[in-house]
């Protein structure tokens, strides 16, 4: 019977990707299908460990570079990749094929349009990145999380399906914390994060902007921040001196719920961060990563600052000195920062989950 196929996700090793697929997973589960993830050599890095019955690899490669040796050998590992996905679809058969954006997602994908497999893409961010549009034309379905999502194709419009983006069910869990309250005298929970990238760039920033803020403030903070684990020490040194509460970790497993428990996030705008921010309700001031070919992030939480529910500040505008002004006025008026959080969760979409599931089954077939 179809039901008893697997579905096959496939995400490259990014948060990005990987969380919303381990969502959908999550969910799948819960339905009594099987699931298995489908992945680049980066495997299951973030030690989530991945809700499937079978994680596979495949060759991958990204087209980072114009040089005609470059693409070449990104083609070969993709033909490559494109080989192994025909030979995994023999073997597992599955129903449908998911992918959630990125070029590892290009070899099942384009095996199972081969195959007659129904497919279906997932954007999770406010602008269509350059893998999915050039899989939207060869899809069945289009899943995106914004209404509107900007680079989709005229001649794919009818393949939309606002689903959402999908949240980890931690996320989901977390999200029944109230806003913490906040007042002159309450210690103010700020939470800093943001990928490897993110985590340096906020090393350098935040501390100093912090340890500038007038000694009543700084005296109420308690931060926790990931750091690289090379930039730990200097981090740890800058707040001992400030006088400034701080936990530092290169990674937080538990992020949904320090998330919960926070005041204000400093953090980049991936998308699952927005999308974890706003389901969960919290207020933030988001720094986009800079240069990026597709400026998803800057799209991202452009989209959430409209919402009312963050604050988009681009990095080239954003000294240590502005920062601590911005963090000073928060804390001054917690009813902004009250109703930011309240902006946010109203634009959050906690069924993105169940919707997409809905759609994934539909292309698959009733059980």
């Amino acid at each position: 019977m179809n039901g008893q196929r697997p579905i096959l996700l496939a995400a490259g090793g990014t948060g990005g990707h990987l969380f919303p697929a381990f969502a959908l997973a999550e969910e799948l589960k819960r339905r009594g299908r099987i699931v298995d993830l489908v992945t680049d050599e980066r495997g299951d890095r973030y030690g989530t460990g991945f809700p499937g019955r079978d994680i596979h690899q495949v060759p991958s490669a990204t087209l980072a570079s114009r040089s005609v040796l470059a693409a070449a050998k990104t083609v070969t590992t993709l033909g490559r990749g494109l080989f192994r996905a025909r030979s995994l679809l023999n073997k597992i058969r599955p129903s449908a094929v998911v992918g959630f954006g990125g070029y590892p997602t290009f070899p099942p994908l384009v095996a199972a349009r081969m195959a007659g497999i129904p497919t279906l893409i997932h954007e999770q961010n406010a602008i269509m990145g350059r893998a999915n549009k050039m899989l939207v034309g060869h899809v069945t379905a289009l899943a995106a999380s914004w209404e509107g999502t900007r680079n989709v194709p005229d001649s794919a419009q009818s393949k939309v399906h606002v689903t959402g983006n999908p949240v980890r069910d931690a996320v989901i869990a977390a999200s029944t914390t109230p806003y913490p309250a906040l007042d002159a005298a309450t210690p103010v929970n700020l939470l800093v994060f943001g990928g490897s990238q993110g985590a340096k760039y906020f090393s350098d920033t935040v501390p100093p902007a912090l340890a500038a803020m007038p000694d009543v403030q700084r005296r109420r903070l308690l931060v926790t921040q990931q750091c690289r684990q090379e930039d730990m020490e200097r981090v740890r040194a800058a707040y001992v001196e400030a006088g400034i509460a701080a936990e530092l970790a290169p990674f937080f497993k538990d992020l949904p719920w320090r998330m919960a428990a926070c005041h204000l996030v400093i953090a980049r705008s991936g998308a699952s961060s927005v999308s974890e921010l706003a389901v969960l309700g919290r207020p933030s001031i988001l720094v986009p990563l800079p240069h990026a070919l597709d400026n998803d992030q800057l799209n991202n939480a452009q989209r959430l600052a409209e919402a009312g529910g963050a604050w988009c500040i681009e990095q080239k505008d954003l000294t240590a000195s502005r920062l601590s002004t911005e963090i000073a006025a928060l804390i001054d008026s917690p009813d902004r920062l009250a109703a930011a959080a309240q902006n946010a969760k109203t634009a959050g979409k906690p069924n993105a989950v169940v919707l997409l599931a809905n759609l994934v089954e539909q292309l698959a077939g009733a059980s």
